[in-house]
């Protein structure tokens, strides 16, 4: 009995191995593709007065992509023909045309993670802001503003593309919007040239 419990037990073991192989070299392959992300750290920055605090990180993903466009391209080519006594006359002519190609280019997605922390919850503005302003490579900007009232820190996130250049303002007030003791412009992200 004991010699056919082992025999059965060496073959329930080599089928996991067999199942067990293929998944795990899948596995292996998919773990070793280089992830294309590169996180930056920010701050901690403060406002004004110390009571509003704001830090994070920036992670960037670099996307590949076929971008086709139409491009004209100049043939030289000889045209022959013959005149009414049969003689036969050649010239050069230059002609246009356009063809579809593609060309490899790149976008650059990020998200914004950010951590806002409030010192002083009570009374008046209580409230920690922060206000993100996302500069563009054609030098459109837009802006992301988050605020915290309450004593524990919010967590808040944000993404878009190719950015050049993102800052951040910490500042204090109430409710509805920031009222006073602003940090400034401070750097959070500058693209790579």
């Amino acid at each position: 009995m004991k010699f056919v419990s082992r025999i059965l037990l060496g073959f329930t073991a080599a089928a996991v191995v067999a199942i067990g192989a293929p998944v795990a070299a899948n596995a292996s392959v998919t773990s070793a593709t280089p992830a294309a992300s590169s996180y930056d750290g920010w701050g901690p920055y403060f406002s004004a007065d110390h009571k509003a605090k704001a830090y994070g990180h920036v992670s960037v993903d670099r996307k590949r992509f076929k971008h086709w466009y139409w491009k004209t391209e100049v043939v030289k080519k000889r045209e022959c023909r013959k005149d009414h006594k049969g003689h036969r006359h050649c010239r050069w002519v230059e002609k246009t045309f356009k063809k579809k190609v593609w060309e490899w280019r790149f976008d650059h997605f990020y998200t914004v993670h950010s951590t806002l922390q409030n010192y002083k919850w009570w009374g008046r503005n209580k409230c920690a802001w922060e206000t993100f302003k996302v500069v563009d490579h054609d030098g459109s900007s837009y802006f992301r503003t988050f605020s915290q009232c309450g004593k524990h820190r919010g967590h808040f996130s944000f993404h878009g593309e190719n950015a050049a250049h993102i800052y951040v303002n910490v500042s204090r007030g109430g409710h509805h919007r920031p009222t006073g003791h602003y940090s400034g412009w401070q750097d959070v992200y500058h693209a790579a040239v």
